[in-house]
Formats: structure tokens, sequence, C-alpha cells
């Protein structure tokens, strides 16, 4: 069971050995198809300077860096170990300029107002503190017109997903209404809901 607790412990903010596997196996596997799932939401002009919020692995920074072949890339996480993982996995593209991989926080986004074309946020909200103030500093970094895409690997509406709030501290799972108020809120001007209920999960592009 203390195991058990150790590697729900680490789905929040992956430390130590096993963190290390955690973040390997976000870069591949269910977490990779989620991701391609999401992304075909959007078109990108190839331009964009890309702000991936909770980079995780790195492996969504190394997928908008082909989006994007003539823009640049930031990944920000607030785990040492996930940050050394998407050093590692996107070291080519760092050592070229074309991206950069940052250890912070959400809830203070370290990069001036209007910094960003996209921002994303793949299987991350769920642990996000002050969901709407979070999605502010989001839409604070976003040039205007900018948009925010947001991939859930659960909708919200499932009992067997919500089961896991029981377990893993500190997480929510939200629903697509819940999620879209709190960015209004934020003060994003239009955001586009598709609750693929019938597989459990949850894209949404707020723009600003």
């Amino acid at each position: 069971m203390r195991i058990l607790q150790q590697v729900f412990a680490n789905t929040r903010r992956p430390a130590g050995l096993i963190g290390k596997l955690m973040v390997s196996g976000m870069n591949s596997g269910d977490h990779a198809k989620l991701a391609k799932w999401g992304l075909r939401h959007i078109t990108l002009r190839g331009d964009e300077a890309v702000l991936d919020c909770g980079c995780g692995g790195g492996a969504n920074v190394k997928k908008f860096l082909k989006l994007a072949p003539r823009g640049k890339v930031t990944g920000l996480d607030y785990s040492e170990v996930s940050v050394a993982k998407s050093l590692r996995v996107n070291a080519e593209a760092i050592a070229a300029g074309r991206c950069e991989i940052v250890r912070g926080s959400v809830e203070k986004l370290p990069f001036a107002d209007g910094s960003f074309d996209v921002a994303s946020a793949f299987e991350t909200v769920y642990f996000w503190p002050g969901l709407t103030d979070c999605f502010k500093e989001v839409c604070r970094v976003l040039k205007p017109g900018g948009f925010f895409l947001i991939v859930n690997e659960a909708d919200g509406k499932h009992e067997k997903t919500l089961r896991w709030t029981k377990i893993i501290d500190g997480m929510t799972v939200y629903t697509g209404q819940q999620l879209k108020t709190a960015l209004q809120a934020a003060g994003f001007s239009t955001v586009e809901v598709d609750d693929d209920e019938a597989n459990d999960r949850l894209t949404i592009i707020a723009r600003k």
C-alpha cells in the first residue's frame, strides 16, 4: 500500500525514482494517444510562440516543435524530475534556440504579458490551485487573439475516473462546463468544448 501511495503522490508532482518512471510513462501509451486526439482540434501557422504548462516529460513540447517549425516552444513544470526529462527529450531544439524548458508554477507564470500565441495544458489542470486565478495567468501571457488548449483524460462525468480524486491528494476532475465557467471568469472571450463522453475525455479551446 505504501508503494501505491508513493506512486499516486507522484501523479501531482513527480519526484525521485518513482517520479522518473512516471514521467517516462507520460511520454507514451495512452497519454500519447490522448495528446494526438487533442492536437487534432487545432491548426497552427507554423511560426507561433507556444507555452506548454505542466510539460511533464516533454513529449508534447516536441510535438509542438513539429507543428510550429518556425516558432519557439517553451515548456513549464514545477517538478525538477519533469524539467530534467523535458530538457533531455528536447535537447536538440534547445541547442538550436527553438525551445526552452523552465521550472515554475502556473500560479505565477515567469513571463511578460502577451508573450505567447498558444498555451496548452495536457492532463494537468486537475492539480492547479485556485483554478480561475491560474487561468487568469495563462490569459495574461497570451497575445490578443491567442488561444489556450486544454486536454483532459477525464470529462468529470464518469464514476470510474472520479474515484481517483479520493486516492490522489489535491486532484479535482472538472466537467467541461466547470472549466468553461472558470475560463470565462478568467477573461477568455470564447470557449469551445469537445466533450467526448463516450471515451471519457475532453478538449477545450479558449480564445483571448
